[in-house]
């Protein structure tokens, strides 16, 4: 019996030993990294390339990169490009198995996985040609939009975003008109002019029956904008002039119809070039349009990026969106372009507030068309070919670094480089991940450490390179 219990009471202090041990037992938080690398020359695109990696002894010569966990900024709404009615039509007439092959390398996880699409309301430049929802004769009158129709958005618009809603269940959509119906304007044209004063109230049932009816076909409308450029009008194309009063009053009318109807849609002001913040900040700031206002959107033609920050700077509690660039025969150099874009639109307007990132049409041909009167030499994302065959462009490839890896909901965080040529932004997905996108704008290649909640690793970026890290967090006991 005494033998009994003193071999309990050793094993006893044999399992306490242990526990005791194991409790000194430490983990060490590493990240397992992974790039993926587009090349200015084209020899990499968006290609993942565990190669990447290099090791070197000095560190002290190195180029150095920060993470910052601890501070943050917006929250990230997506990425992607418009759905004009140019684009749908091209996608709408491929054959079936064309189809479901460009839409997949656009929407789905296997491609790119475009997370927001732009859509214009009515006919843009890119439309086969000119139509709102309500083309009635311009002598008459439908203040209570009985005749309003989706019939023409239902030919291709409707079921390519239904589509893309199938490969991206996630996709947010953003309304934009380009012009009011002509019978609403001072006008009676869709090309120029400006709405009357007399039809900011229809003229927001016009918006109501667009949101209620895309939403009937399974395609919530998450924001629109009053108007698309409405600084610029044109006898060319549809296009309404807008200045910011009168967008203070017809956001107001805008805002009093969702209202009545429940309607949780943003309304975002603006939707213009960078060189006119003053638009904007007088849309956001006037007390009559302020509270249904939530934020303002960009284009890329005019100004620089910069002038976003002077809409947070006053009105940091409001959101921001980059909206519409598009590339064209006017710059054909794909690593030229990769800068340009990298520095300005995407990693430049999202270090500047931006919550999404638009590119202008996913989908051109080779006449870049179809076309309605505006841009004759514009590039789609993807340009279609007459044997339905398809090229990725460089716009691709760019949306693609973000909208591929950076989720909806993730929240940029603090990131600096002490190299100017090394451009960078940051996101902390919802899932833990980080998300680093990176461009080296120099034609020199750089190694730079990068150090990331008290871990470091050494790389090396060539000139005129972009490249995603993912890091997921992992942890290694020692």
């Amino acid at each position: 019996m005494r033998k009994l219990a003193i071999l309990i009471m050793i094993t006893f202090l044999v399992i306490l030993v242990a526990c005791q041990d194991n409790k000194e037992i430490e983990t060490v938080k590493t990240y397992q990294i992974t790039p993926y690398v587009t090349r200015g020359d084209k020899t990499k695109l968006l290609t993942e390339d565990p190669q990447f990696q290099t090791d070197f002894e000095e560190r002290t010569s190195l180029n150095q990169v920060e993470i910052d966990l601890n501070t943050t900024f917006q929250t990230m709404d997506g990425f992607g490009a418009a759905m004009t009615e140019s684009s749908a039509y091209l996608f709408k007439n491929l054959s079936e198995q064309q189809r479901e092959t460009v839409m997949n390398d656009l929407f789905s996880s296997s491609g790119i996985n475009i997370s927001f699409v732009r859509v214009p309301m009515g006919a843009s430049d890119f439309a086969l040609d000119n139509y709102s929802y309500n083309d009635i004769p311009v002598d008459e009158t439908d203040i209570n939009m009985e005749q309003f129709t989706l019939a023409r958005d239902e030919q291709y618009v409707i079921p390519m975003l239904q589509l893309a809603k199938e490969k991206n269940p996630n996709v947010l959509l953003m309304g934009s008109p380009w012009s009011a119906p002509a019978w609403m304007k001072d006008t009676k044209t869709m090309n120029g002019g400006s709405l009357k004063d007399i039809y900011h109230e229809a003229y927001a049932k016009y918006f109501v029956k667009f949101i209620e009816g895309y939403q009937e076909r399974g395609l919530p409308i998450y924001a629109v904008t009053p108007q698309n450029e409405p600084l610029h009008q044109t006898t060319n194309y549809p296009t309404m002039y807008m200045t910011a009063m009168q967008q203070v009053q017809f956001v107001r009318a805008l805002g009093e119809a969702f209202a009545e109807r429940d309607l949780e849609t943003l309304i975002i002001a603006y939707d213009h070039n960078w060189d006119q913040p003053s638009y904007p900040n007088t849309v956001i700031g006037s007390p009559l349009s302020k509270i249904y206002t939530a934020g303002a959107a960009f284009h890329c033609y005019g100004g620089e990026v910069e002038r976003q920050n002077t809409v947070n700077k006053l009105y940091p509690d409001k959101g921001i969106w980059f909206t519409e660039c598009s590339g064209g025969r006017w710059a054909t150099n794909f690593s030229s372009n990769m800068s340009w874009n990298m520095e300005n639109v995407f990693i430049g307007s999202i270090n500047y507030h931006a919550k999404s990132v638009l590119m202008w049409n996913l989908a051109l041909d080779d006449q870049d068309g179809p076309q309605n009167g505006g841009c004759s030499n514009c590039r789609g994302v993807v340009t279609v070919h007459a044997d339905g065959s398809y090229t990725r462009n460089e716009e691709y490839y760019m949306i693609g670094h973000f909208s591929k890896f950076v989720e909806q909901g993730a929240v940029r965080i603090a990131s600096t480089s002490s190299n100017d040529n090394i451009l960078l932004t940051t996101f902390k997905n919802p899932d833990g991940t980080i998300v680093v996108v990176m461009h080296n704008k120099s034609n020199t290649s750089f190694t730079f450490n990068l150090k990331i909640d008290g871990t470091n690793q050494n790389y090396m970026i060539t000139g005129r390179t972009t490249v995603s890290f993912v890091l997921e967090e992992i942890h290694e006991a020692i």
